[in-house]
């Protein structure tokens, strides 16, 4: 379940985003709702959770923990290499962060869905 309503500034934000990446389709508010955004382009289609993140610098591990069960509802999405879930986190400051969920993990990605190479650091607007 959800912890509040939609982070509308962030959704708003996310929307010229995604549409660099494709189609986007907004999803309805709602108590069951599993993600705001969906990204249709050639391959993957995307199923987005946008957030509001206070602490936007912690550890992956730390954002895993404070997002267990948006995570976990994007697990729900069946996955394959055309359909993809990623979390998107926003700070009150404008720095974003992007994350694809897997079934065991998170990986860290750019705004354009591609990894992060290690090392790089975090990906900041």
């Amino acid at each position: 379940m959800s912890r509040g309503p939609r982070p509308h500034r962030a959704l708003a934000e996310a929307i010229p985003i995604a549409k660099a990446r494709g189609m986007v389709q907004l999803v309805m508010s709602g108590p069951e709702r599993i993600f705001d955004i969906a990204i249709v382009s050639k391959i993957p289609v995307t199923f987005v959770r946008v957030m509001f993140a206070p602490a936007i610098l912690a550890t992956i591990q730390e954002l895993a923990d404070d997002f267990k069960d948006e995570i976990g509802l994007l697990r729900i999405v069946a996955r394959d290499a055309a359909i993809t879930a990623e979390i998107w986190l926003r700070s009150r400051h404008g720095t974003w962060r992007f994350f694809l969920v897997t079934p065991n993990t998170l990986v860290e990605i750019d705004r354009e869905g591609k990894r992060l190479v290690p090392g790089s650091g975090q990906t900041l607007v």
